[in-house]
Formats: structure tokens, sequence, C-alpha cells
């Protein structure tokens, strides 16, 4: 058994708030370079959102000023033991990296009656339990100009293939350029309500250079990327090529009565960062 101490997972969640909120991850930054927009009005703004990623690198600045409310995944290995609270450490981690690295703090403690809590916490912590004695934690600050615009859908089993592509590229058409496009779809597909929009959420955390591994679901996330790109919304909504840059899909079995489809929707800065320690 690896002991731990929760210090150690602060520390890294501190970092991680900050890293992924200034820096994108490579292979997202180089679909942004190499977007191949036709249009010449939305082509001039793609050259304005790679002079952002430019000046925030460079500045040590976030790459957006909705630095979004922390995700926080936790694959914890079944032969470490952690020397002290989890959710308290990650929420120390957050408050940490968030006042610490002058990062906007959006977190409201009630959903009604608001009242910001000034440091960003609490974070939503998704806990997994993984073989090995390791932990990896991933950072995904997401901000709600995009979140507003995720939607999930309860299909029946006879909703065709065709159905649930149009339900994702009507996702995007209904959202315009709220969510400042071109964006990252996470598709999940499966399980039920609340997993659904789970699976949703970590197919955003995977790099959009990885493809599903199942032939079938990479050929969907192919057809999907098509079918939204066909909308013409375009980069901030003034129309064009490129209205997404990649659609990520993860998958669950599910109910024989049901099939559960959650989208959703990330901005061009869908960030994340992982470490494991």
């Amino acid at each position: 058994m690896r002991e731990i101490k929760a210090e150690l997972i602060t520390e890294a969640i501190a970092r991680l708030c900050v890293e992924a909120n200034r820096v994108l991850p490579e292979s997202l930054e180089s679909c942004i370079r190499n977007a191949g927009e036709t249009s010449p009005v939305s082509r001039t703004v793609m050259e304005d959102l790679c002079s952002n990623l430019d000046a925030a690198r460079e500045l040590g600045l976030p790459i957006c000023q909705d630095t979004g409310m922390a995700v926080v995944f936790a694959e914890i290995g079944q032969d470490v033991h952690i020397n002290g609270n989890l959710t308290e450490a990650v929420n120390e981690g957050v408050r940490r990296g968030y006042v610490d690295g002058l990062l906007r703090c959006s977190v409201v403690a009630d959903p009604i009656r608001r009242g910001n809590t000034e440091d960003n916490t609490p974070a939503i912590l998704h806990v997994g339990l993984v073989p090995g004695d390791k932990i990896k934690l991933t950072v995904a600050p997401k901000g709600f100009g995009s979140e507003n615009m995720s939607r999930l859908k309860m299909f029946t089993p006879a909703a065709s293939r065709e159905d649930i592509i149009g339900f994702v590229a009507d996702t995007v058409n209904k959202a315009g350029g709220n969510p400042c496009p071109p964006v990252v779809l996470g598709v999940g597909i499966g399980g039920d309500f609340e997993l659904c929009a789970k699976l949703a959420k970590e197919a955003l955390c995977r790099d959009v250079s990885i493809r599903n591994k199942d032939p079938y679901y990479a050929e969907l996330e192919r057809d999907m990327l098509n079918a939204v790109n066909a909308t013409g919304v375009g980069p901030q909504g003034f129309g064009g090529d490129v209205t997404a840059l990649a659609v990520n899909i993860e998958t669950f079995p599910t109910h024989i009565a049901g099939l559960p489809v959650a989208v959703n929707v990330g901005c061009h800065v869908t960030r994340h960062k992982s470490v494991t320690i």
C-alpha cells in the first residue's frame, strides 16, 4: 500500500488550475492554427484567436477571462492510501490556484440565491478507482458560455444514427456564436441520465488528436464533425467552414428501453491538464 499525503494533491491541483488556464493542449492549439478557414472575415477571426494564444503564453495570463468552474477527475489506484481528506485537498488546491494565480473566481455558493464564494470553490469532483498505486489528476476549467449551450436528450432505441448526428449538429446550430466557436464537442452516448452527461465531460478531456478506439464510433465522430461544420456557424458565429475543431465520443452500455445522448459544448479554448502522482 502506497501512502500519498493530501498536501501533494493540493499542490498538484493548484498548479494544474493555473497551467490549464494559460496554455492549451498542444493538439488543440495546432487545430486552431491550422484550421483552414476560407471565409476572409472568419480567417481574420482565427488569426486573432492565435494572437490571443501567443499573448497568454508570453504574458503568463489566462487564455480566456472566464477561467471557469474547476472540474476535477481523480483516478485513484486501489493500492493508494491518502493521508488526509481528498475533497478538502482538492478544494484547497483550487482555492490556491485561483486566488494565488489571480484567476477569476466565478462560483456562487447557492444556485438561486447566488453569493460568490470568492475562491472558486467548491470544485466539481469525480472520483474513480483504478488498478495500481498512483493517482491521476485532471483539471478541466469549464467556462459557462459554452456549458450553457450543452444539451441532453433521452432518445428511444428507435433513434437512428442520423437522428443522433442531427441532434448534435442542431445543438451547435442553435448555440450560434454563444459558445465562442470553433467548438470542441464531447458527446456521451449510453448509460443513464447522469452518466451520459459525465461521459460527455470526459470526452472533452480526451486529446483531440485521438479518435475513439472503436472504428464505428471513430467514423461517427468524423460524420458528426462534418455535419456540425456544414451548419456554417463559423468562427465566433461569423460564418465559414470551421464551426467545430473536433468531436469526441465516449460510450457506455445502456438499458434496452433507452438511448441517452449528451452533448457537452466546449469553446475553442477547451482546457484540461493532467498529472500523475
